[in-house]
């Protein structure tokens, strides 16, 4: 297969474009979903969190039943109607007129999220041979960065026109999934799932190596995503920084993963992936304490300071992309892979769902104490991390290097 820059095929190439075709649209409306939903529809803002919330819980509802859906249909194939049901959600959602109408499109997209992330996990590592794993993952981060900060900015432009700017934007999303969708038919060949296994999730959880690690990716999750997307923003504008300055913050947090990324899994190749992970929460425990510092300092010293966090995140969430993906890749059988990748993506879900959560609870009481609870999350991580690494078969332990020698994938027992 002729393989072009970073040793990835053509196909998986064109994948990537069109993840970030996807992330494009997606990027111009998350932001603005409950401004969307109070503002310009007139719900209230009880009703219009709750909306989105079902975003999110349906997909924690349904990423289990897509592991299933996955190992017996294929990837592409959920791919597919998860990518369908995006498209309708948020088709719906630009003409959401009344609560009913707007909780039924949410719910019709959070299916689709449920089962596109998995589907997509699987089908990447599908697509990259094993020693490429960790350069798929990566570029696939760097693809959903790059929609995502430039639909944002688009978003925020669109926004400015009201509700004919809203409806266009959530159009636009739409028709980009399906855009997708098509890419994927075109170029993906028809992937033919293996012959199924009794057990389906009975066998995961005898998994000891993918439960532990699944169980402490919410943590890294809740840490590492959560407490910049949440915590954070609500944080600076106490201590006295304008709303501008904090989508700076975000944005420095993208832009550092496009630049830092492909860097990061290089220099990765070769090393082990307990390591990885251990090195990106470490990071994220820094990132933390800078926060805490912020609140002593002056608002420009705040800044700055917050500014580092944000990009000292960013290169913690590269390590982790490096590391947990391909990890759980290596460990699926063929089989199985849609479950495992499943059960990665419901400990994405659940850690994402706990930081605005507890962390909102804990900034209420006290913004040091939000902050420095999560530093002690991240560092209970390393720990969990490091005791659960001899459950990993020798075999998974390291990053492979292309070229390089490492040792082969042998078919595991699950006990």
């Amino acid at each position: 297969m002729h393989r072009l820059g970073f040793g990835l095929s053509r196909q998986l190439w064109v994948v990537q474009a069109g993840i970030f075709l996807s992330m494009l649209g997606y990027g111009a409306v998350f932001p603005f979903e409950i401004i969307y939903l109070h503002e310009t529809r007139g719900f209230g803002l009880g009703v219009a969190g709750a909306v989105v919330g079902v975003l999110s819980g349906a997909a924690i509802v349904v990423a289990p039943v897509a592991g299933a859906v996955i190992d017996r249909f294929g990837a592409r194939a959920t791919a597919v109607v998860a990518g369908l049901a995006l498209a309708g959600g948020y088709g719906v959602l630009a003409f959401a007129t009344t609560p009913a109408i707007a909780f039924g499109a949410a719910a019709l997209a959070g299916i689709g999220n449920g089962a596109l992330n998995p589907s997509q996990s699987a089908l990447l590592a599908s697509l990259a041979p094993r020693a490429l794993l960790q350069r798929a993952s990566g570029v696939s981060r760097v693809a959903v960065n790059v929609g995502l900060g430039l639909g944002a900015a688009i978003g925020g432009v669109v926004a400015g026109f009201g509700l004919e700017g809203f409806v266009l934007l959530f159009l636009a999303n739409a028709v980009t999934y399906l855009v997708y969708l098509a890419i994927l038919v075109a170029v993906v060949r028809e992937d033919v799932p293996p012959e199924p296994v009794s057990g389906g999730y009975r066998q995961v959880l005898r998994d000891r190596a993918l439960v532990r690690f699944a169980l402490i990716n919410v943590g890294m999750i809740a840490v590492g995503w959560g407490v910049l997307s949440w915590i954070v923003p609500p944080y600076a504008r106490g201590i006295g920084i304008e709303p501008s300055l904090i989508g700076l913050l975000i944005l420095a947090n993208a832009v550092t993963v496009v630049l830092v990324q492909i860097p990061v899994v290089k220099a990765a190749e070769g090393r082990g992936r307990v390591g990885a992970l251990s090195l990106g929460a470490a990071t994220w425990i820094v990132a933390c304490l800078l926060a805490v510092a912020a609140q002593e300092v002056s608002v420009k010293g705040a800044f700055a300071l917050l500014l580092a966090a944000a990009v000292v995140v960013a290169v913690g969430e590269c390590l982790h992309a490096t590391a947990f993906m391909p990890l759980v890749a290596d460990l699926a059988p063929p089989a199985l892979r849609g479950r495992y990748m499943a059960t990665a993506a419901l400990s994405w879900w659940v850690g994402l769902a706990l930081a605005p959560t507890l962390g909102g609870q804990l900034l209420a009481v006290s913004p040091s104490l939000a902050l420095i609870g999560a530093a002690a999350v991240a560092a209970s991580t390393i720990i969990l991390l490091r005791a659960s690494e001899p459950a990993l078969p020798l075999d998974v332990r390291l990053i492979p290097r292309p070229g390089g020698y490492h040792l082969e994938r042998r078919p595991r027992r699950l006990v």
